[in-house]
């Protein structure tokens, strides 16, 4: 393939940009400031992410990564640059694109498609196009405060207008939401694909999936008046918003897929185990509740799903640094709630955080286990490709940081076409009308606050 490079007096080779720094002191919710700014049309790309109570807000690109199947697209100040693609994972090759960043103290904003772990193995997408992981460094970013905001700025006036759009008043009355039927489709097609993969497993093939189903949502949304509502209404680990030229989502994330810090801890969060909350009949919700703690499928469905990640932690980590520091926790997700842990460890000298990403991906509570068997069983009962769906949207920094969410609890839009997404653990003693009513309870978390763009 044919790369397009500046040549040595070019614009890569210019001094790196640095950000303009300031904080401004003032009372704020920073859920309010972050759609606001999200939704003030200052910038060709927005994304917004919440991670342990800090928010930020990325806006405009100084320059970005996306890797396909075939290539590696790279483009920094205006100038655009395409490589052959070497075997391995995209999540890899992200890491090492943005190790070059002509950026000081780079931030970056992104996501990774479901797909890009069976392309590692060799599968290829049904669409070569489809990108399979992919991040910008904003020209803005913004850390949001309750009491101050933390600006980051690649030139003066950048900053002069996003403060403006921060403090503006809100003169919009809140959209009305438009909850979407999300049982209206026949329910047959998604119960044979369980009793499919049912069979699999007692044949041998596999020990667990995840099957998913999709639901089309047949109106145009307002995603940052989405994600206010939705937001409001949940209490996920991570919550995003992406406005990318080729994507669209809103999302409350349950879990992440992997933390690792600057210092080489890395920490993986699998939630396997669900039951529906029900917040107007505290009697039937301490039912389910205890069910949650006792039910057998439920236990050894996260059983399974922390030996596999702390297997695979164990291949990233200096030896005797990995442990489960949480096991089998309650975790209250909108609504529903999940059997919950956490496995840690430290890396290996000879790894870093885009191998741990990379081993860690998908998550075995979106994937299956083995993870390349389930790769099998979700192309053979779900139409299409996943995309974002049970991916991950990340954010990561020039000193080490990555942090990446599990893509679920989500509504996307994509060449046209929005939906929102759920899915089951299936294993052995499941029950395809169980499995079923799981996917509702979670599609639960987003289906009720999707609020379409008004005229």
């Amino acid at each position: 393939m044919t790369t397009h490079a500046p040549s040595a007096a070019g614009p890569l080779a210019a001094a790196p940009p640095r950000y303009l720094r300031t904080r401004v002191a003032g009372t704020h919710d920073p859920l309010t400031t972050a759609v606001r700014l999200a939704r003030s049309g200052l910038f060709d790309r927005t994304a917004v992410y919440e991670q342990d109570g800090r928010w930020w807000f990325a806006g405009g690109a100084l320059g970005s990564v996306t890797v396909r199947q075939d290539r590696v697209s790279v483009e920094w100040n205006g100038v655009r640059r395409e490589t052959s693609r070497t075997t391995g994972h995209a999540i890899r090759e992200l890491g090492a694109a943005l190790a070059d960043a002509p950026v000081a103290d780079w931030r970056g904003y992104g996501w990774a498609a479901f797909e890009s772990a069976p392309a590692a193995e060799g599968r290829r997408p049904a669409d070569p196009e489809q990108p399979l992981a992919q991040v910008f460094v904003p020209r803005v970013e913004v850390e949001i405060g309750e009491r101050s905001l933390d600006l980051r700025c690649a030139d003066a006036e950048s900053l002069r207008r996003v403060l403006a759009a921060a403090h503006a008043r809100d003169t919009v009355p809140r959209p009305p939401v438009r909850p979407l039927d999300v049982e209206a489709d026949d329910p047959s097609a998604y119960r044979d694909a369980v009793a499919d993969a049912v069979a699999r497993i007692g044949r041998g093939d596999l020990e667990k999936v995840i099957l998913s189903r999709r639901v089309e949502v047949p109106f145009a949304l307002d995603f940052a008046a989405t994600y206010a509502a939705g937001r409001r209404a949940n209490t996920p680990a991570r919550s995003f918003l992406l406005d990318l030229p080729d994507l669209r989502a809103a999302g409350f994330s349950p879990e992440t897929v992997a933390e690792v810090s600057a210092d080489g801890w890395v920490t993986s969060q699998p939630l396997a185990g669900t039951r529906a909350r029900h917040a107007d009949d505290p009697e039937q919700d301490a039912r389910t509740r205890a069910e949650l703690r006792t039910d057998v499928k439920e236990i050894y469905e996260h059983a399974v799903s922390v030996l596999l990640a702390d297997t695979e932690m164990r291949a990233l980590c200096a030896p005797g640094s990995v442990a489960v520091d949480e096991f089998m926790a309650v975790k209250e997700r909108g609504s529903v709630r999940h059997l919950g842990s956490r496995v840690r460890g430290r890396l290996r000298a000879d790894r870093d955080r885009w191998d741990a990403l990379a081993a860690l991906f998908p998550a075995v509570t979106a994937s299956g286990i083995p993870k390349s068997a389930a790769y099998d069983v979700i192309a053979a009962n779900e139409p299409g490709s996943r995309g974002l769906y049970s991916g991950a949207v990340l954010r990561a920094t020039a000193d080490g940081d990555l942090d990446a969410a599990l893509a679920l609890r989500t509504v996307y839009t994509h060449e046209g076409r929005t939906w929102v997404c759920a899915g089951a653990g299936v294993v052995a003693v499941s029950e395809p009308a169980r499995e079923y009513r799981e996917t509702c309870e979670k599609l639960a978390s987003v289906a009720p606050y999707l609020t379409p763009l008004q005229p």
